[in-house]
């Protein structure tokens, strides 16, 4: 699509961004880019997300991934179905799947642009747990599905001793069968079963995020063990397969939804506690390496508790760099509506940062002025 009009359509970055009102493109059209994620890439943001329909059915995959252009971050650019779904023979991506979360990064080295989601089969509920990988030669596609994985199968994670590095017994096995786990807490959560039980085929991987980090390595992380832990998972050169090199994080705490960023030589971590598509309160962790060690400390969110117990009322999906402005960093989430998912609203608050710590605060309307220019 021609860029050339850009510069007379998105003179400004003064244009508010309001959160959680129906947010549009240039052409008046309700964004519908859900759970996604953004690519900065030759000066063009590049924002991606499911694309929903009206009604419960909105809740699968009946299109695919949208994407949206812009420079200023406001005003966006309709440039289609970057991935479609594939109603073809063998697709792992028919219409009727769950397709969740889509992130894109860009690989210098192939020069692809890579995009993984969460994936659940048609007809399967959320027992498959796989992630899936589409690439491009442009930011707005067409992607080509490449495959659908469960990480790391056959490889213990790094951090837990050589004395669990086993099986399950049979004992074991029917003493988890029994506890009947789905994917919410449980007081009765086992720590330290549920890898062992995944390790031949791979292990459980729901929400997720990519985070590609300033010395071009990346990151999956993602919601595992019936979302009872995170895993951080390296990837290829190609990022299109885990290394193999991944570690558990926070086991039995349950934490879903995270969104990464890197400020003041720390990763800190956003995430959610398992409520399905009720919001909840935030969570916030930090480390001084992507591979720990982690610490939580808290909720981010600042304001009346009518606001921040339930991050107002939505769920984090990423957080968004700005180029070109200091220590500037816009906290993405969705507010859900799964009776009607195309209804779904766009969070978008900037980060503020208070005694060393990244905070959240509500704010009806803002702009980009909030952060100095570099």
């Amino acid at each position: 699509m021609d860029h050339s009009e850009s510069s007379e359509k998105f003179p400004s970055s003064a244009a508010m961004i309001r959160p959680g009102e129906t947010w549009c493109d240039i052409h008046g059209t309700p964004i519908n880019a859900h759970g996604g994620g953004v690519l900065f890439h030759e000066g063009i943001y590049w924002w991606f997300g499911e694309h929903k329909i009206a009604g419960e059915e909105g809740n699968r995959a009946h299109v695919g991934v949208h994407v949206y252009a812009s420079e200023n971050l406001t005003d966006w650019r309709d440039e289609g179905i970057a991935l479609a779904v594939d109603d073809s023979p063998g697709s792992e991506i028919p219409s009727g799947c769950v397709l969740e979360r889509p992130k894109v990064i860009y690989n210098p080295r192939t020069g692809k642009f890579v995009m993984w989601f969460h994936l659940e089969p048609k007809g399967a509920g959320y027992e498959g747990a796989r992630s899936a990988v589409a690439v491009a030669d442009e930011p707005a596609g067409p992607y080509h599905f490449l495959h659908s994985l469960r990480p790391n199968a056959g490889i213990w994670p790094e951090n837990i001793p050589d004395q669990q590095r086993c099986l399950l017994t049979g004992e074991e096995q029917e003493g988890l069968a029994a506890l009947g786990l789905g994917g919410a807490p449980f007081p009765w959560y086992p720590k330290e079963i549920c890898y062992r039980r995944d390790f031949e085929g791979g292990q459980m991987a729901r929400d997720m995020t990519i985070f590609l980090d300033d010395d071009g390595l990346a990151y999956q992380l993602y919601a595992s063990e019936n979302n009872g832990t995170l895993h951080i998972s390296l990837l290829d050169e190609t990022f299109t397969h885990p290394t193999g090199r991944y570690i558990r994080v926070f086991p039995g705490r349950f934490h879903e939804a995270p969104a990464v960023m890197k400020w003041a030589g720390r990763y800190w971590l956003f995430s959610s506690d398992c409520t399905g598509w009720s919001p909840n309160t935030a969570r916030l962790s930090s480390a001084p390496s992507i591979w720990g060690p982690w610490e939580e400390h808290g909720n981010p969110c600042l304001g009346p508790g009518a606001q921040i117990v339930n991050c107002f009322e939505a769920q984090p999906t990423f957080i968004l760099p700005i180029h070109g402005r200091k220590d500037a960093f816009i906290f993405m989430a969705d507010r859900w509506r799964p009776r009607n998912p195309i209804d779904g609203r766009h969070i978008w608050l900037p980060i503020e940062f208070r005694h060393g710590v990244p905070t959240i605060s509500w704010h009806d309307s803002w702009d980009l002025s909030c952060w100095v220019e570099e």
